[in-house]
């Protein structure tokens, strides 16, 4: 009889039907299904009575791929049917880390973009929004649907098949013939998307020896559990059909009852949201789907024709968006409670599991055992005294368990960076549903939990920008993975010697110094990679301010953390420094005395002169512009230097005081942050050092602190300001 072809729509519970029937009455001596052929000794895994959607889970060194199956999922139900009447089952396809495969994570997606062209010309024909639509109007709503054939070999006529398409195609129909061949007289079913089909009917002759797997050096695949939630295409995976909740129930009890079951789900979702739904409001709902699915020509009703009915029941305002099946989009901020409610209820909340005897990746038992072992298998809050040699590591196996992003692990407090002086952290610790699925898949980057995390970090590290790199250098600290450390430092090391960003820059050099000054704990203080970084870091910070133009503007915080930065490089790691105190100095002086650059660099690069030795002279700040932003940098990097000199403190006095209204108030915001950079108690060694100048005796505290509410006093102020203005207007000022 030979070959017997049904091209199908991944994830369809019409195609699923049809491919049923087929096989039930073909008898087939093969069903060949695309799908992964080097999984092939392994098809019985599959069928151990797992709890289903659940995901065949591929990787090697440069790719990972899904291939995932539901209870409606046409592929599945060709392995379950095949097995029922006896047939040998094969996949087909090439492996998923094929070449083939390079740009494509989801075996099962529908590649629309391939023939666009087509399917908008098939939607403005039937008068429908998308493809999805299209399909449900075409096939999923007719009890015997028709020309599916027809319709697959249009969406073919017009598309052209790219490499990887050819190369996957060309092995299919090797394995086809020779099936065919080993057969004889009994027929064979081939199982593939439909967009295929008509180039493997193309290809019936040729060669008839079973074609070998490729084969890889790196790589395995295991099944993973999946879930409704990462089947929708509502939340950004693009399958062949949306709403896998919705179509689960197509499946199981036909459209009638589908339809039945959304109107309820959705009516018992927003009333549990305390939003009203009237028994009035679900008749009406109810009674304009079937109206709508008349109106259209369909046998049953329609996934859009009950959503239709349902918004046009339940929502009686302008939506700010359209609802996303008439897009095939996400929801966006802002979207109505019923619209919110009737994509939940379409996704359903189905998780699958696996069968407690299916195969794991060594990473999997591994990780439970070393939970078991710590008693970091438990549920709820846990503290964790870093000085404590147990505790680090019981934190490394979290912080390793947090870069795989292995979830029910959450740390809630502890050190964000090297130079920070917290010495205890805070984990949340909860069990979820989705943390094996997540081990199995983080099985690509190694076997045990530390070569994983490396891995992970280091696959971060090779794009990552220069604040990453920090950021991820920080991270390999926490997971105690040296080795790692070692290539991001070199890394960082490289791109702190050529990059431009003074922002970046500062974040980096900040947090490197505090590892390399006060680390113990982790064991990278005095750590020469580090002391290279700060080297290079201090100098590319010298080099870029020292071109830095630019007319007055707010104060940029970031820049002068990069000042801050730098102080401390040259106060605190010397020995690490390529560069001479007298040299740092030079540049700080002819950057404070450059009246091109920003206000705030100057004042920062005055500060950070005075830090290193070289007194000011503090009458010049009367002549300064942007008073405000000058002393912003001038107090973000020699804080403790201008709280030891009354001069300078006399001299903003003057200026202060010297200032009328309206000039006080435009300066009020800058002298505002610039005042910020003082603590409570410094800010009264401040008020101290003004009362003395001025030569008054009285307590600070009432000089520093108004118990008045500033908003009386701001509306005071104003009161007081259109009283002056009415004086002088009546000529009685």
């Amino acid at each position: 009889m030979g070959a017997v072809f049904v091209g199908v729509r991944h994830h369809s519970p019409a195609c699923a039907r049809i491919v049923a029937a087929t096989i039930s009455e073909l008898q087939p001596a093969y069903v060949l299904i695309e799908g992964p052929a080097d999984f092939n000794e392994r098809i019985d895994e599959l069928l151990l009575g797992h709890e289903l959607p659940v995901a065949l889970f591929s990787y090697s060194d440069q790719h990972a791929s899904w291939s995932p199956f539901c209870d409606y999922s046409p592929e599945w139900v060709a392995i379950t049917e095949a097995r029922r009447c006896g047939a040998e089952v094969r996949f087909i396809d090439l492996p998923a880390w094929h070449e083939a495969f390079r740009d494509v994570s989801n075996r099962y997606a529908d590649a629309e973009l391939r023939y666009t062209e087509v399917v908008e010309r098939l939607c403005r024909e039937f008068s429908v929004d998308n493809v999805d639509v299209l399909w449900d109007h075409l096939f999923e709503c007719e009890t015997e649907p028709k020309g599916m054939a027809e319709y697959f070999d249009l969406l073919r006529g017009t598309a052209t098949a790219d490499e990887g398409d050819s190369a996957r195609e060309e092995y299919m129909a090797r394995w086809v013939r020779a099936a065919v061949h080993d057969a004889g007289d009994r027929p064979v079913v081939v199982i593939t998307g439909g967009f295929h089909t008509a180039a493997l009917k193309a290809q019936l002759d040729g060669g008839t020896e079973w074609p070998e797997v490729p084969e890889r050096e790196r790589g395995a695949s295991y099944l993973v559990p999946y879930s409704h939630a990462r089947l929708d295409a509502f939340t950004g995976y693009q399958s062949g059909m949306p709403s896998p909740g919705y179509y689960q129930q197509v499946w199981e009890s036909g459209s009638q009852r589908a339809a039945d079951w959304l109107v309820e789900s959705v009516a018992t979702r927003l009333r549990r949201r305390q939003q009203p739904v009237s028994t009035a409001d679900l008749i009406a709902a109810r009674t304009q789907a079937g109206a709508l699915a008349r109106l259209r020509g369909h046998e049953n009703l329609a996934r859009t024709d009950v959503l239709d009915g349902l918004t046009s029941a339940l929502i009686s305002e302008d939506l700010t968006q359209p609802p996303p099946w008439t897009r095939r989009g996400t929801l966006q901020p802002g979207a109505h409670p019923a619209l919110i409610e009737m994509i939940g209820a379409l996704r359903g909340g189905k998780v699958g599991r696996l069968h407690p005897s299916t195969p794991a990746p060594p990473l999997v038992n591994a990780v439970q055992e070393l939970l078991r072992t710590h008693g970091l298998d438990q549920e709820g809050r846990i503290a964790l005294d870093l000085t404590d040699p147990e505790a680090l590591e019981r934190s490394r196996i979290l912080h390793r368990l947090r870069v795989l992003r292995i979830p029910g692990f959450e740390r809630t407090s502890g050190p964000s960076g090297g130079g920070q002086p917290q010495l205890e952290e805070q984990w949340t610790l909860r069990p979820v549903d989705e943390r094996l699925a997540a081990l199995i898949e983080a099985a690509e980057n190694g076997a045990t939990l530390e070569e994983a995390a490396g891995v992970a970090l280091e696959r971060r590290s090779r794009h990552a920008q220069l604040e990453e790199l920090a950021a991820i250098l920080f991270d390999a600290v926490l997971c105690g993975i040296s080795a790692l450390s070692g290539r991001v430092k070199q890394t960082l090391n490289e791109g702190v010697r050529e990059t431009g960003d003074l922002a970046a820059l500062g974040s980096v050099l900040s947090g490197v110094l505090g590892l390399w000054r006060h680390d113990r704990l982790f064991g990278t203080k005095k750590d020469p990679l580090l002391g290279s970084v700060i080297d290079a870091g201090t100098a590319r910070v010298l080099w870029l301010i020292e071109g830095l133009h630019g007319g007055p503007a707010p104060a940029d915080p970031h820049r002068l953390k990069a000042m801050a930065a730098t102080r401390d490089a040259v106060l605190h790691a010397k020995s690490a420094l390529s560069l001479d105190t007298v040299d740092v100095t030079g540049v700080a002086t002819r950057v404070s005395n450059d009246v091109q650059a920003p206000p705030d660099l100057r004042g920062a690069a005055l500060g950070l002169a005075w830090t290193l030795g070289s007194q000011p002279d503090v009458h010049k700040v009367r002549n300064i512009e942007a008073l405000g932003d000058w002393l912003t940098g001038l107090f973000a990097v020699a804080r403790e230097e201008v709280l030891a000199s009354p001069d300078l403190v006399g001299v903003l006095d003057e200026l202060v005081s010297a200032m009328d209204e309206d000039e006080f108030l435009v300066a009020l915001p800058a002298l505002r942050l610039a005042f910020s950079y003082f603590p409570p108690r410094e800010r009264e060694t401040i008020a101290a050092t003004v009362l003395a100048h001025r030569g008054v005796e009285g307590s600070v505290k009432g000089v520093t602190r108004l118990t008045a509410d500033p908003i009386t006093v701001a509306e005071a102020m104003a009161i007081e300001k259109r009283v002056d203005a009415l004086l002088v207007k009546g000529g009685l000022a």
